[in-house]
């Protein structure tokens, strides 16, 4: 019968079968090794001890296999779901390319058939020069040759009497004609103004007091067609988009007061209308006051920056509802795949996608909004709609004019306002640079506290080259024009719909 022998035994025999020498030299000494020691100078002589050899053939055979199947499936899943995302963008990339190119052919054919009608119009002249030139060299000819003919002056003489008496007869008939009708015409005036006047007469008698009442509404519109014609009507609308069409300064300044949109209003009713700006007034630096200047700003700005605070609030609520459930629908699996693609979020870290959606605090976005684009009236507000002076290395942007030369960087630039905006916060939510930002952001939400700007402003330290200096002027802009008045601002859900006709 064999022992059963002990795995510290078992290391000795390896050590004797490969004759090393360190163990047989501790063991005549009769030094007492601990399994530990053994097995680090096993280890030390390359010698496979059992323990290792069980795991490792284990491990690959089995886990490592196992472990590459889940990440390739894991692959897998986010290949097709990137698939997915190209071909959606692919689609709305060719239906903003076929607008853009339709656009573009209507007015290239109306260029030309103005083009034509112009030139059109410069040939007439030189035709009727021509035609005239034609039939007055004619008729010289055609006299020049009765003159000339040997024929009787008797004949002659009465054929350009006929000639001259054919025209007389027919200049009389045409100018018989013309005064006759001029005759009858003139008699139809005086008979319809008669009737206007008979029936105004009867009107005045009967209803003096409903045309004094009248009065007053024909009045407000005719202050209200202006250039550009601004018709103001009370409909209940989820929001109000306003085109792109290149308005003044005035014109935006007396649209705000059609409908009735004062930011004291604002500071006191914590409320703002929905009318959202695709861009600046090109004349906004044209105005002297400054004040006057700023709330401008403000009023542009102010709905663009609540609306998407309300909308990550309400997709924060959305993921909430959505992690409690067990089971979840196609539809939200779908969305919360979006959102982890939008905030950046690997391995579908729900916690983390729900630590990146949440608010910007408004009084830091419009000191931002204010400080980069120099209160709307920048070289980047008004050519890009580049409210926050994001850059960019590979995007459409434009180039700054005083860039150091071994520089190639550009400001990034958007269609719409409402588009600088949204990249602006997705970038506070995302960026590497901004996470102590969105750390105490958290803390603040932990402790029931409120969001506000002015306890943010000192992570955004790396937004500018400046550091602190740029933190303590967004500060100084918050308090000078009480920017933290419009933090708990939220959108009104009726306001006055304006139709805008350029």
């Amino acid at each position: 019968m064999k022992k059963k022998l002990s795995y510290r035994d078992k290391l000795f025999e390896l050590a004797y079968i490969y004759n090393v020498k360190e163990i047989q030299e501790y063991t005549k000494r009769r030094k007492n090794l601990t399994t530990g020691q053994i097995e680090l100078i096993l280890k030390k002589n390359k010698i496979i001890i059992p323990k290792d050899f069980k795991t490792n053939f284990f491990r690959e055979n089995f886990t490592k296999p196992i472990s590459k199947l889940k990440s390739n499936i894991e692959d897998f899943k986010e290949e097709k779901i990137r698939d997915k995302n190209r071909f959606f963008r692919r689609v709305e990339n060719y239906k903003y390319d076929t607008s853009r190119k339709f656009n573009h052919g209507i007015n290239s054919v109306w260029k030309i058939i103005g083009n034509a009608g112009i030139n059109f119009l410069n040939v007439l002249p030189k035709l009727g020069r021509t035609v005239a030139n034609f039939f007055g060299n004619l008729f010289t000819d055609v006299f020049n040759s009765i003159y000339n003919q040997q024929i009787d002056q008797r004949s002659a003489r009465n054929v350009i009497i006929g000639f001259f008496v054919v025209a007389g007869i027919i200049t009389v008939i045409i100018a018989g004609v013309n005064t006759y009708k001029n005759y009858d015409f003139s008699k139809k005036n005086l008979e319809t103004k008669k009737t206007e006047v008979e029936i105004k007469k009867d009107t005045k008698k009967p209803e003096p007091k409903i045309k004094k009442e009248i009065k007053k509404p024909e009045t407000k519109i005719k202050k209200e067609t202006k250039k550009p014609e601004l018709k103001v009507k009370e409909k209940n609308v989820a929001e109000v988009i306003l085109p792109d069409l290149n308005l003044k300064t005035e014109t935006v300044i007396q649209l705000f007061k059609d409908v009735d949109y004062d930011l004291r209003k604002v500071r006191n009713e914590k409320l703002v209308k929905p009318i959202y700006f695709t861009q600046f007034p090109r004349d906004l630096d044209n105005l002297r006051s400054v004040q006057l200047k700023k709330e401008t700003f403000i009023k542009i700005v102010l709905p663009l920056i609540v609306a998407e605070n309300e909308k990550i609030l309400d997709d924060r609520k959305k993921l909430k509802v959505i992690s409690e459930k067990k089971f979840t629908s196609d539809a939200e699996k779908q969305w919360l795949r979006q959102k982890l693609l939008e905030y950046k979020v690997k391995k579908g870290d729900m916690n983390e996608l729900m630590f990146r959606m949440d608010m910007i605090p408004v009084s830091i976005a419009l000191a931002q909004a204010a400080k980069e684009s120099g209160w709307g009236t920048s070289r980047f507000a008004l050519e890009g709609n580049a409210i926050f002076g994001q850059w960019t290395w590979d995007g459409q942007g434009i180039a700054p004019l005083k860039r150091d030369g071994d520089k190639n960087h550009k400001i990034l630039k958007f269609p719409i306002l409402r588009a600088s905006v949204k990249a602006y916060k997705n970038n506070l939510n995302t960026h590497k640079s901004y996470s102590k930002f969105r750390e105490k952001r958290k803390s603040l939400r932990n402790k029931n506290k409120d969001i506000t700007g002015l306890e943010l402003t000192e992570t955004l330290k790396n937004y500018a080259q400046t550091g602190s200096e740029y933190t303590k002027i967004l500060n100084q802009i918050i308090k000078q024009n009480n920017l933290s008045d419009f933090e708990p601002v939220r959108l009104v859900n009726s306001v006055k719909q304006v139709e805008l006709n350029s």
